[in-house]
């Protein structure tokens, strides 16, 4: 099961996802133990560069202009602040620097401004990364030319629960925008939200689109809900970390060279959650006080947990 595939089945992907946890976790760490260095975590630093305002009503989101949430939108942050923001997180010791806004797409009118803070960022020796919504084909090569390595897309869960949680932004919209990716020659984060009052096999669903695509996604976050007040999923019961731990480990055997990202709601979680989820094969966080609008845990907290583990973060940067 260690080979690269691109043709896996539902039924299979529900098969390993109910393993018994003791054999899931151990093929997940054999797998990952061939592909990498167990005792390694890259570490991505996320910055809101616009927020809120957002024309999508994605049911999860703080950032939608169709709930009142308390978040008051704001306009492209200045190149100053940006470059001072990927500083600070390079001196913490991150080697991605992601940058979001809270578009539904990308206009012509805001792409020498991104492109900008590409290379600027660029500049700071730290690999770039962007989600600022759908993507055209020719905007999709004007930010390769600038110089951005990895472009954010998630597909958020399965194409069939994808309808309960967002009716402005079809699953095809989505995967587009990743084929223009792919095709302008940047590397793909591709990932998914669970914990939205899916099912397992919604879970599986999500994966299934994320294995099969070939390549495989380099980085795949995998998310878990934060609840936001004033949202439609505000209220929703929290998903047990052992179905994080799970989900994690079956992402990393479908996707053996993937990077796989532990990303929102690790600040619910115990150390000892966050640990099973690196056992289970996370090999990516991200590294700062704020995700986007959510809190995550502090650079402090997660370099002591990362010593208590023997964890080291693992070398990057263009």
């Amino acid at each position: 099961m260690t080979e690269l595939r691109h043709d896996w089945t539902r039924r299979e992907i529900l098969d390993v996802f109910g393993l018994p946890f003791a054999d899931l976790i151990f093929q997940a760490q054999a797998v990952h133990r061939r592909h990498w260095d167990p005792n390694s975590v890259q570490l991505s630093t996320l910055l809101s560069i616009k927020t809120g305002g957002c024309a999508e009503d994605c049911k999860y989101c703080a950032q939608s202009a169709a709930y009142e949430t308390g978040l008051q939108a704001s306009r492209l942050m200045d190149g100053v602040d940006v470059r001072r923001a990927a500083r600070k997180a390079r001196d913490s010791g991150a080697s991605r620097f992601c940058m979001g806004a809270a578009w539904r797409e990308l206009k012509d009118r805001d792409l020498d401004a991104v492109t900008g803070l590409v290379r600027d960022v660029k500049a700071l020796g730290l690999e770039t990364c962007m989600t600022l919504g759908m993507l055209t084909d020719a905007q999709a090569r004007a930010l390769k030319v600038a110089g951005l390595d990895y472009y954010n897309h998630n597909i958020d869960t399965s194409p069939e629960f994808y309808g309960q949680v967002i009716t402005t932004r079809t699953y095809a919209d989505r995967l587009k925008t990743l084929d223009a990716v792919r095709a302008a020659g940047m590397k793909v984060c591709a990932g998914g939200i669970i914990g939205m009052g899916e099912s397992r096999d919604d879970r599986a669903g999500m994966l299934e689109t994320l294995a099969n695509l070939e390549p495989h996604p380099e980085s795949v976050p995998i998310n878990m809900l934060v609840p936001i007040p004033g949202t439609p999923l505000g209220s929703v019961e929290p998903l047990e970390p052992l179905e994080l731990a799970r989900t994690i480990a079956v992402a990393r055997v479908l996707m053996p060279l993937s990077y796989v990202r532990l990303s929102a709601g690790r600040k619910s979680l115990s150390d000892e959650a966050q640990a099973l989820c690196y056992l289970a094969g996370a090999n990516s966080i991200f590294y700062g006080d704020m995700l986007l609008t959510a809190d995550n845990p502090d650079v402090a907290a997660d370099r002591a947990l990362f010593d208590r583990l023997g964890l080291k973060a693992a070398a990057g940067g263009a």
